[in-house]
């Protein structure tokens, strides 16, 4: 790992949302947001796929992926270091619970002791979700923005965010390609061992599992980082070296 780009993966934060249906209902949101949510699930089921769905079950499905109808219920993150054999070591945490407000504060603090014109956000297919889904709800809970997430008015290379799912695109904007893909496909372990993304809202309204919530979100940061390296063509950090550090 050459010098150049040790100093470049120390200053990158590697992040990663977890997001439920902001009621644990259709039935239990207020009349306004019913009927509000009714116009966005007309739209949504003018796909195929979608076309039988009730209103109900479509906001079961759909509403965590809309910062306007869900909410955050964990934040993963995690950093490159170097331990005392001078080796690649990462530590892994998260901000994880029912109050998303105290979630998304504790997080703002977090980034705002790093140096602002050193810190880089990583996240796939962060700057289509992650970032905007992150300004959105602290707007919506009254929290200022930190400086790595106050991006209107600034040109694209002044914006301090990186996303692998970008850089994997190579300008081509056709398809989406999962982080789970693409662990395949450069041979790291995936971290859907324990549940899948498609699963948060059902297991944090029915299993009431925010623990597993929070582990599946750090080995998904965990992912996104050995990614990272190997589209850097760097070694993946060796499994001995991951510090995971529960909520």
């Amino acid at each position: 790992m050459s010098p150049e780009f040790r100093k470049k993966i120390r200053n990158i934060l590697f992040l990663d949302l977890e997001t439920v249906a902001a009621y644990p209902s259709y039935a239990e949101m207020p009349e306004r947001m019913q009927a509000l949510w009714d116009k966005r699930a007309a739209t949504i089921r003018k796909r195929a796929d979608y076309e039988d769905w009730t209103n109900a079950d479509l906001y079961y499905d759909q509403a965590a992926i809309s910062a306007e109808f869900g909410r955050i219920v964990c934040i993963a993150f995690g950093a490159v270091y170097f331990n005392e054999e001078d080796e690649p070591a990462f530590k892994v945490a998260s901000y994880s619970g029912d109050d998303e407000k105290a979630i998304l504060i504790a997080f703002r603090e977090l980034l705002e002791k790093y140096k602002y014109d050193q810190l880089v956000l990583c996240a796939h297919n962060g700057k289509e979700f992650d970032f905007p889904y992150l300004c959105r709800r602290m707007l919506i809970n009254g929290i200022e923005l930190p400086r790595p997430l106050q991006i209107s008015g600034k040109k694209p290379w002044e914006i301090p965010h990186q996303d692998t799912m970008e850089l994997w695109k190579f300008g081509d904007f056709k398809a989406y390609t999962s982080l789970d893909l693409l662990a395949a496909v450069f041979d790291l372990p995936s971290s859907k061992e324990e549940m899948s993304g498609d699963q948060v809202t059902r297991v944090y309204y029915e299993e009431r599992d925010v623990e597993k919530i929070s582990r599946y979100c750090m080995e998904d940061v965990v992912v996104l980082a050995q990614l990272y390296l190997k589209m850097h063509l760097q070694s993946p950090i060796n499994e001995l070296n991951i510090t995971r550090v529960s909520s």
